[in-house]
């Protein structure tokens, strides 16, 4: 497989797990959080876009942001996890909620600030072609602002999947501009 495959893997696993997070389609009512399986996937797999966009400063500073959002997203999806295995206990899920609050070595690394960082790294990427694929850089760039807008101001699913749709499509688009990103 190219690196592009494991980008493209990313990018629809990542996609499929803003869907099930905006609530669009009915609820699976199982065991397991699909949602949070997804999302920790497909950011695994966005890693490989620190390999396919070219090497300079700017990037190495998009690739070092990458993968701490993602390091970010593994520990995010982790907690979630763990309030997922809870079920229906409401008391159990505040409790671990009221603790990670009060908690800012885990509140800010891995739930406020941390994977945000994934969606900047790959932003500050696509800002490295905005002269040359400025649509396509603009739709990653507007498209993780939206997200974030979305789901700390609005707390908007729907927007949310929305504001994803178009980074995805965004970052799908500059995998294949008319000069090769890269020998992968």
């Amino acid at each position: 497989m190219k690196t592009k495959h494991f980008c493209q893997i990313g990018l629809l696993f990542f996609l499929a797990s803003y869907l099930l997070f905006s609530n669009l389609l009915p609820s699976l009512n199982t065991s397991i959080d699909f949602a949070h399986w997804f999302n920790l996937i497909g950011a695994c797999f966005l890693l490989s876009f620190n390999d396919i966009f070219p090497k300079n400063r700017i990037n190495a500073v998009a690739s070092l942001l990458l993968t701490l959002g993602v390091i970010a997203h593994i520990g995010l999806c982790t907690i979630d996890f763990i309030m997922s295995s809870y079920g229906n206990n409401e008391i159990a899920k505040e409790a671990l909620s009221h603790q990670i609050s009060n908690s800012p070595s885990i509140l800010y690394p891995f739930v406020v600030v941390g994977p945000s960082l994934l969606f900047l790294g790959l932003a500050l990427h696509a800002f490295t072609f905005i002269k040359t694929e400025t649509l396509k850089s603009l739709m990653v760039i507007l498209g993780s602002v939206a997200v974030g807008v979305s789901f700390f101001v609005l707390k908007n699913g729907v927007f949310m999947f929305l504001s994803c749709f178009i980074f995805v499509f965004g970052l799908g688009l500059l995998l294949y501009v008319s000069r090769p990103l890269s020998k992968f």
